[in-house]
């Protein structure tokens, strides 16, 4: 049980019982402490329970100085962030725990109130990250710091990097296509008849269906949130009755029939049949010739690879900037990449070829798991090799400045906690904090 702790700022309030600390004009709650500590718990945080509760609560108050800070500094941050970051982790729970009502008996809480505690939490996140920025925001690091750095780092330590390729790529679109298409949504329209005549959806899920990760489990796909399908499958799912099959659906990764299997409020439990579009060997032999038409031309120096991509490139995702490959990740968009980033069709290619060198045609897949015929270059390299300066001067400076805000951000906190009012319950006096000075 928590103690009263007099003297709560000049206005002399108490810490009563709920209350673990108070930072400035920021309060830390029991209750945030102890659910944060169940929450890390069940996702199987391997931290002894007392030593965990320790540190969450020493996270709350490192966060509420930062909170303190952008209080005197006035530092506000766009709602609009916030409600997007909010809808899509209350997206997540949702899906996590498979329906609202499973989520609000797990926090034993409404809607309403999770989403509020969910949106404050948010919101103080990215206040803190907007203090942090201020904080930091004039640090920078010199070629000598960046060395410096470096020289810290045990050589022995030194991570190894693996080989890394700039790659372009030009992908052709055989002509008709529709035709193919055409014989798809046939062999869909057929066993869609033979469900609706009695035959199992799973059992002719298993056997036809062209969809890798669900076609084992009979086409389920499991709850899912309107967000997280294919518009037009969301669209047809959420539309049917429960064990009702829909009309043939197509989407970017090729057609589906899908059955409603439940629905749980914002979520469906639904399974489909998927079929792509095949090329025939007319259509095949279409695209090698065409790209072997490219190349050659690529080859004879009458246009660059860039050009040609520019020209001729099915791919939508890399034509504009001449066939470059990116990292699908799209918090990094970079292209540099390593093999095991690349389809594995092309990283068996890759692996082989000379700089410059551009392949003989063959096939892959795209994102979306469809066949596609392609030609690639490969435009620049980087060996295998341990971290050094000259290859990896930029991933250092990163480093080296991240480092330099770290120990900024250490300097700030402790004398934020020297000048600071802090009143901390004696049931945490026993906590081994990282930072002195919380009880003085």
């Amino acid at each position: 049980m928590l103690l009263l702790i007099a003297g709560y700022a000049a206005a002399g309030q108490q810490i009563v019982e709920s209350i673990a600390a108070v930072v400035g004009n920021e309060v830390v709650y029991l209750s945030e402490i102890e659910g944060q500590v169940v929450q890390l718990k069940a996702e199987r945080d391997p931290t002894p329970v007392n030593e965990l509760r320790c540190r969450v609560f020493e996270d709350q108050l490192i966060q509420k100085l930062f909170l303190d800070q952008a209080r005197i500094d006035s530092i506000e941050v766009s709602p609009e962030n916030v409600e997007s970051d909010l809808n899509s982790r209350l997206t997540d729970y949702i899906r996590r725990a498979g329906s609202e009502q499973a989520l609000e008996t797990y926090f034993n809480k409404s809607m309403a109130e999770i989403r509020k505690d969910l949106r404050e939490m948010l919101t103080n996140q990215y206040i803190v990250q907007e203090t942090q920025v201020t904080i930091a925001q004039d640090i920078t690091v010199t070629p000598e710091e960046i060395r410096k750095y470096y020289n810290t780092i045990p050589k022995d330590s030194l991570p190894l990097v693996p080989r890394k390729v700039q790659m372009s790529i030009i992908t052709v679109e055989p002509p008709d296509m529709e035709s193919s298409k055409a014989e798809v949504r046939q062999r869909l329209l057929e066993l869609r008849s033979r469900i609706i005549k009695g035959e199992s959806f799973s059992t002719l899920a298993v056997l036809y269906s062209e969809d890798p990760g669900t076609a084992p489990k009979g086409g389920e796909l499991g709850f899912m949130m309107r967000g997280e399908l294919a518009k037009p499958y969301a669209e047809a799912a959420w539309s049917l009755k429960q064990d009702v099959v829909s009309k043939i659906v197509e989407t970017e990764f090729g057609f589906h029939i899908i059955q409603l299997i439940e629905r749980k409020g914002d979520m469906v439990n639904s399974r489909h049949i998927l079929m792509k579009p095949k090329l025939s060997v007319e259509q095949t032999e279409w695209a090698i010739l065409k790209l072997d038409t490219i190349a050659g031309i690529i080859r004879s120096d009458s246009v660059t690879f860039e050009r040609a991509a520019m020209r001729y490139s099915a791919d939508k995702a890399t034509r504009a900037n001449g066939g470059k490959m990116v990292s699908e990740n799209p918090s990094e968009r970079v292209n540099w990449l390593t093999l095991d980033e690349l389809p594995r069709e092309i990283n068996l290619v890759v692996r082989d070829m000379k700089l410059g060198e551009i392949s003989e045609p063959f096939r892959t897949t795209d994102p979306r798991g469809n066949y596609i015929y392609c030609i690639v270059k490969l435009d620049d390299e980087i060996a295998p090799h341990r971290v050094n300066m000259k290859d990896d001067y930029n991933s250092l400076s990163d480093a080296a400045l991240n480092d330099k805000q770290g120990k900024i951000y250490n300097e700030w906190i402790a004398e934020k906690i020297r000048r600071t009012y802090i009143r901390i319950s004696d049931e945490f006096r026993d906590c081994r904090f990282h930072y002195s000075g919380w009880f003085e």
